[in-house]
C-alpha cells in the first residue's frame, strides 16, 4: 500500500459523516418550520405636549433684535427587522442506521413591516431681543386697578328688597283682612244663630203659654180701651131712679164685667158705686145686653176681666 491510501478516511466513517448532517439539515428544517413567527406589538403614539408661546412686550423705542432660528429636522428611525434565530441542533446519534433523507419544501418567510411613524420635533423660533445699552429704560408704572361703579348694582339690589318688602306687607294685609272677614263672619254667624235660638225659644214659649191660656180659664184684666163690643148694649138712665136725683146731675158707676173666650158676658159686679142703688141695678142689666170680641193673649182667645166706667145723665 502507498502512503495515499494509508492517509484517506474510511468509506464507513465518511458515509456516517455525511450521515449526520443531513439529519442535521433535515432537523434545522424542521425546527425553523416549527418555530411561529413573533407578532410584532405597535408601539402607542406619543403625544405631543402643547406648545407654549409667550409674547413679550418691547420697550418704548425699537430695539434691534436678531431672531436665530433653529431648524431641527425630523429623523426616521426605521427599527432593524427581528432575525429569528435558529434552535441549537442535536448532537448525532452515531449507532441510528442512515435513512434517505426526505425534502420538506420551506415556506419563505414575509418579510416583516412595521410602519413607523416618524417623530418630528416642532419648529419653535425664539426670539431673545439684545438690551439697548445706550438708553436706559425706565420701569413701568403699575396702572391703577379701574374703579368698579358697584351704585346701580346698590340701587338694582335696594329696589329688589324694597319690592320684596312691599309684597310681603300687601300679603300680610291680605291675609289680615281675610282673617278679619272670617272672623266677622263668624260673629255674624254666632250671632245670627243665636238670635235664631232666642226667637224659637220665644216662640216656643209663646206658643206653651198659648197652649196653657186656651186651657186654662184664669182671668186676664183688660181696660176699656182694649175692650172692642161685637154689638154695644144701650145705656139709658132708668126713670125710677129720676124721683131720686136731681136734674142736671151725672151719675158714675164702675162695673167689672167677667167675658167669656167667646166674647160673652158671664158675671157682671159693681166695683164702684153710683149712690143710687136702682141705677147700679139697672147699668147692670143693661150691659148684659151687649157681647164682646174675645179678648185674645198671645192670638190665643182668654178669659178677661174688664173694666167698664159708665157715667149716666139725669135728665
Amino acid at each position: 500500500m502507498s502512503s495515499t491510501d494509508l492517509d484517506a478516511p474510511p468509506l464507513k466513517s465518511l458515509l456516517l459523516a455525511i450521515v449526520a448532517v443531513l439529519g442535521l439539515h433535515v432537523l434545522a428544517a424542521i425546527a425553523l418550520v416549527a418555530i411561529k413567527t413573533p407578532e410584532l406589538k405597535p408601539e402607542p403614539k406619543k403625544e405631543m405636549s402643547p406648545l407654549e408661546i409667550k409674547f413679550v412686550s418691547l420697550p418704548a423705542k425699537t430695539v434691534s433684535t436678531e431672531v436665530e432660528k433653529q431648524t431641527v429636522t425630523a429623523k426616521k428611525e426605521v427599527q432593524p427587522e427581528v432575525q429569528v434565530q435558529p434552535a441549537p441542533q442535536p448532537e448525532p446519534k452515531p449507532k441510528e442506521p442512515v435513512k434517505q433523507p426526505t425534502e420538506t419544501p420551506v415556506k419563505p418567510k414575509e418579510p416583516v413591516v412595521k410602519n413607523v411613524e416618524p417623530k418630528v420635533t416642532p419648529v419653535i423660533a425664539s426670539e431673545k431681543p439684545r438690551p439697548d445699552t445706550s438708553q436706559k429704560v425706565a420701569p413701568k408704572e403699575p396702572l391703577p386697578k379701574p374703579k368698579v361703579d358697584n351704585s346701580a348694582a346698590e340701587a338694582q339690589r335696594q329696589a329688589a328688597a324694597q319690592a320684596e318688602s312691599e309684597r310681603q306687607a300687601r300679603k300680610a294685609e291680605q291675609e289680615a283682612q281675610a282673617r278679619a272677614e272670617q272672623e266677622a263672619k263668624r260673629v255674624a254667624d254666632a250671632k245670627a244663630a243665636a238670635q235664631a235660638k232666642a226667637a224659637a225659644a220665644q216662640a216656643r214659649a209663646e206658643a206653651e203659654a198659648a197652649a196653657a191660656l186656651a186651657q186654662s180659664n184664669e182671668p186676664v184684666s183688660f181696660t176699656a180701651s182694649s175692650a172692642n163690643w161685637a154689638s154695644a148694649p144701650n145705656f139709658s138712665f132708668p126713670e125710677r131712679a129720676a124721683r131720686r136725683a136731681r136734674s142736671g146731675d151725672t151719675l158714675n158707676v164702675v162695673l167689672v164685667l167677667r167675658v167669656n173666650k167667646q166674647g160673652g158676658i158671664d158675671n157682671v159686679r159693681v166695683a164702684q158705686s153710683s149712690g143710687n142703688p136702682l141705677v147700679d141695678k139697672e147699668a147692670r142689666r143693661q150691659v148684659r145686653s151687649g157681647k164682646f170680641k174675645p179678648f185674645t193673649k198671645n192670638g190665643v182667645p182668654v178669659v178677661g176681666d174688664v173694666t167698664l166706667p159708665i157715667s149716666y145723665a139725669v135728665p
